[in-house]
């Protein structure tokens, strides 16, 4: 396993002091020493949708994001990142985001099948009781599935993970003229949180027709933060106007609220 160094600096959204079992063992929902089971952690993306939206199953929310070395996101981007959560999510327990240093797995290039093996190997953090978890990731290299047309920033790949390709976005926002690294992390950490809280048509049922059936599970408008531009830093240089993060249009904001979100 590789190894790990806990430099943990958290934002939290307390109504009462959340506890994570790293080993394992325990919690609010497990018995001390039985195996935690993370089948409900593996499922697939919108599978999760309405357990993130409402309070119904779980009342708190906790956020285990790994970065490796150098590429820590920037206090402002999980500031912003908080209260996109706080905003969208019913969650009256609270809201938890830790950050968690990593060394490299050293590769230049990764397909969702190394990123699933990487989450398998590193993370802890699976849902227990009423605490429902999240799994991140801000990896160096390159995503596998990139073309001369489009350099992938992000993808929610489990109904509970997502990874985002941080040394891409760098190598983006240090172009003369493109919006700022935080600028560019915000929005592909919103965009892929937004698939995993059912967006569009994922798991969250659609209010009115904006699903662009062309790109898939994104919106048909085109300042729309799921607007499918938002995933390739190509695109998503020209979609970003004067450093201003894309918002959900209200067709997205629709579907959410019928699904139990704010």
């Amino acid at each position: 396993m590789m190894r790990i160094v806990r430099k943990a600096i958290v934002w939290v959204w307390v109504l009462f002091i959340l506890s994570c079992s790293s080993d394992g063992s325990g919690g609010e929902g497990q018995a001390p020493g039985e195996p935690i089971d993370k089948r409900a952690n593996q499922q697939s993306v919108g599978d999760s949708s309405q357990d993130l939206l409402d309070d119904s199953s779980f009342t708190s929310l906790y956020v285990e994001i790994y970065y490796v070395q150098g590429l820590r996101p920037s206090a402002e981007t999980m500031d912003h990142f908080k209260g996109f959560l706080t905003e969208r999510l019913n969650k009256p327990a609270g809201i938890t985001i830790e950050l968690v240093e990593m060394e490299s797995p050293g590769q230049d290039v990764y397909s969702i099948s190394d990123v699933r093996s990487i989450e398998d190997d590193i993370r802890t953090a699976y849902n227990d009781g009423s605490i429902l978890k999240v799994f991140g990731l801000f990896l160096d290299g390159a995503y596998s599935e990139n073309t001369g047309d489009g350099s992938v920033l992000g993808v929610a790949y489990r109904n509970t993970s997502f990874v985002i390709f941080s040394e891409t976005i760098r190598e983006f926002s240090g172009q003369p003229l493109s919006p700022t690294t935080t600028v560019l992390e915000s929005t592909v950490l919103d965009h892929e949180f937004g698939h995993l809280m059912g967006l569009v048509n994922a798991g969250t049922p659609l209010q009115s027709e904006h699903q662009d059936l062309e790109h898939g599970r994104h919106c048909t408008t085109e300042d729309c933060l799921m607007y499918w531009t938002a995933e390739t830093g190509e695109g998503l240089v020209n979609m970003i106007s004067g450093g201003t993060i894309p918002i959900l249009d209200q067709a997205c904001l629709d579907d959410l609220q019928a699904h139990g979100g704010k």
